[in-house]
């Protein structure tokens, strides 16, 4: 009869867990338990009866991994020697706390990979973006390289502008440049010398080189000419522009043209001296009357109007007098008849006499038979007459000029009420108006009441 060897079990359905004690190398087997269920082994001698130290798992997919099936594992494991997972796809959220190293090729086919280091190192030369299985401009546009900063700075691919796009300036180390197919085109001091077309509408000054343009139209500071002038010839204005022509020589003088020269001299022939001009040899001068009213001042012709020989007279219309001269007395005085100014002297009226003299003309009275007498209010002086004023009478002589003198004590008469007055020369008590007749004194309880008045009915 064949032996059979049976264990503990805890059937499906009940408690998890392990046994609460097992004897010493007791088997027991709970079925409840993750996965399949797991076995149990009595661990140590615990003491009397046999009982185990402890109760530990041995077997069973709830606390082992199996060769196959799905399980999920937990808790920390360490592996050691080589780990074969080919053919094994990691799933859900993995993460490695140490160093990984992969020797063979590593592919990412998720959406987004992100690297959260400080320094990313590749030994390849080359990066592809944007490797896809049917690579286009289309799929391309907006791709490039992204640094996060206040704002993005970004260097991507613009398929609408066929063109590598920076958000950033370009800062070119010194002594770099910028090349297109290999020829230098800017520098950070040279324009690049295969540069020969431009749209430039202003530049700096430009210090040296040589113009090999279109001619330079007069518009812009230039003439205009391509040719190259002979000798002797100048860019002359024709009212639109200029142009090339040598100078013409005129009578009497000779023009000689030169390689950057041109010389005018006298023909032979000495000039002749006309009205007004003198000659010497080769100088043509001024010929002028002496005090004439013309001089020569610094080599320059002027006019003298202190000199003593001038021809003819100023007229009035010009400044002058349209006269030359003049007898004792005589004055220039308007005239409507003549339009200008006529020489004349004063003609002496009744008892006045006049004497014209050189540079002077003396008026005097020549009446000796009138006697002048002083009347009422004036006193006489020999010829000087004077007011004479009553003394504290109201009118003075204030420097020179009479006056009047309202606080004098010995004004006759009053002022009257209508002249701005009181009328009266004397009041005592108060007074009372009277129309326009002079003030007089107001009479107590007729025309008004003292402090100590009664008041015993009646009319007021």
């Amino acid at each position: 009869m064949a032996n059979t060897l049976r264990i503990k079990r805890r059937a499906s359905g009940l408690s998890t867990g392990a046994p609460s004690s097992l004897a010493n190398a007791e088997l027991a087997y709970n079925e409840s338990d993750a996965g399949n269920g797991i076995l149990y082994y009595g661990y140590g001698t615990g003491g009397a009866g046999g009982s185990a130290t402890s109760v530990v798992a041995i077997g069973g997919d709830g606390a082992f991994v199996n060769l196959t099936g799905a399980q999920t594992i937990s808790g920390n494991k360490t592996f050691t020697g080589t780990v074969d997972l080919s053919g094994a796809t990691l799933s859900g959220n993995t993460t490695f706390s140490n160093n990984l190293t992969v020797t063979g090729n590593l592919t990412v086919n998720g959406t987004t990979t992100t690297v959260n280091s400080t320094t990313v190192t590749v030994d390849d030369k080359n990066i592809e973006l944007g490797s896809t299985a049917s690579p286009t401009d289309a799929g391309a546009d907006g791709g490039g390289i992204t640094l996060k900063g206040t704002t993005d700075k970004t260097f991507n691919w613009v398929d609408a502008t066929d063109s590598w796009t920076s958000s950033e300036h370009i800062d070119l180390a010194s002594g770099k440049e910028f090349k297109i197919a290999g020829t230098s085109v800017l520098s950070g001091s040279t324009l690049g010398s295969g540069v020969t077309g431009s749209s430039l509408t202003s530049v700096g000054t430009i210090g040296t080189g040589t113009w090999n343009g279109t001619a330079i139209s007069v518009g812009y500071g230039g003439t205009g000419l391509t040719a190259t002038p002979a000798n002797g010839q100048l860019a002359i204005g024709n009212g639109t522009g200029y142009t090339l022509s040598t100078l013409t020589a005129g009578s009497n003088i000779t023009i000689t043209e030169g390689s950057g020269s041109i010389t005018i001299a006298a023909a032979a022939g000495a000039p002749v001296a006309g009205d007004g001009i003198d000659v010497a040899g080769s100088t043509v001068s001024v010929d002028l009357k002496a005090n004439g009213g013309l001089v020569i001042e610094t080599t320059e012709l002027a006019v003298d109007l202190g000199a003593s020989s001038i021809t003819g007279t100023l007229g009035v219309a010009d400044g002058g007098t349209s006269h030359t001269s003049y007898t004792d007395g005589q004055l220039l005085i308007g005239s409507t008849t003549s339009g200008g100014l006529s020489k004349a002297t004063l003609t002496a009226g009744s008892n006045v006499s006049i004497t014209n003299g050189s540079g002077s003309i003396t008026i005097a009275s020549t009446d000796t038979n009138t006697t002048y007498t002083a009347g009422n209010g004036l006193d006489l002086a020999g010829t000087e007459f004077a007011l004479d004023l009553k003394a504290n009478g109201g009118l003075v002589i204030e420097t020179t000029e009479l006056a009047l003198d309202l606080g004098a004590t010995a004004i006759t008469g009053t002022l009257a009420v209508s002249d701005g007055g009181t009328g009266a020369t004397t009041i005592t008590g108060l007074v009372k108006g009277n129309g326009t007749s002079a003030f007089t004194a107001a009479v107590d309880e007729t025309d008004y009441l003292s402090p100590n008045a009664e008041i015993d009915g009646g009319t007021f």
